[in-house]
């Protein structure tokens, strides 16, 4: 297979980008598209010009890592997949694709295809925890949890932070991710304890970072590669004017 690419390329923070054309052949059509531009990088470094830079790590769909605007469609048009197990034999033979990085600004692009997510890791850090006793490890069944929770605590846990969400969305929110984050400890009786904290400071930091407001136009869930719900951000809503409540603020 063969395609025509435009890919935005830029070298650095601080540089201008721009959409440069590539043509790439003898693509396999199992191929997943990451290994296309493995494919077109080769071919770029034996003409000594510079490799198109971009994130990628487990390339199994679970690290989060990959994650590219692809015909305008964050992880491409295929429903549930990440852009590493988006496979070439999805597009049509001599197709034109346009590749670019997420948009947001609190994604600042470093070079090429790959931005700076570190807020979400940000965001996790104010408050994505629980405290527990060290020691011996408590007894399986000690702590009680139903199973309707249990089973929607892990639909939240699925959330892998790849940022498709924040760069679909047109304000560029990150609630959906936040709601996931705070949902399943939120859900659990060990995340009880700091619920009313931990929804205050991460929604805070959320804010801090400059993500934008949510708007309810769903298109963050129609385009999460896991298919998070948003009933999710329902529930941190919930939870944030609970804090409100308790605290008197």
């Amino acid at each position: 297979m063969r395609f025509h690419l435009k890919i935005w390329r830029q070298a650095g923070p601080d540089v201008a980008g721009r959409m440069v054309d590539y043509d790439v052949e003898n693509v396999p059509g199992e191929a997943s598209f990451l290994e296309m531009l493995d494919v077109l990088n080769e071919t770029l470094v034996a003409r000594d010009e510079p490799a198109i830079a971009f994130d990628h790590d487990c390339r199994e769909g679970i690290c989060g890592t990959c994650g590219v605007m692809i015909n305008g469609r964050a992880h491409g048009s295929l429903r549930g997949v990440t852009t590493c197990q988006l496979h070439m034999r999805s597009f049509a033979d001599g197709d034109t694709i346009w590749i670019e990085p997420w948009r947001a600004d609190a994604f600042p692009v470093v070079c090429d295809l790959v931005v700076d997510r570190s807020a979400l890791d940000r965001i996790v850090q104010a408050g994505g925890y629980t405290s527990v006793h060290t020691g011996t490890a408590p007894e399986a069944n000690s702590i009680p949890v139903p199973r309707h929770a249990a089973e929607r605590a892990f639909d939240a846990a699925a959330c892998i932070g790849c940022g498709a969400c924040v760069a679909t969305c047109k304000n560029a929110s990150a609630m959906l991710f936040v709601a996931a984050k705070v949902s399943h400890l939120a859900l659990l009786p060990q995340g009880r304890v700091e619920a009313r904290d931990r929804v205050r400071t991460m929604i805070a930091r959320m804010e801090q970072e400059g993500f934008g407001g949510c708007s309810n136009t769903a298109a963050c869930s129609a385009e999460c590669p896991r298919d998070i719900s948003m009933e999710h951000i329902a529930r941190l809503n919930w939870e944030s004017i609970k804090a409100r409540i308790t605290s008197g603020s």
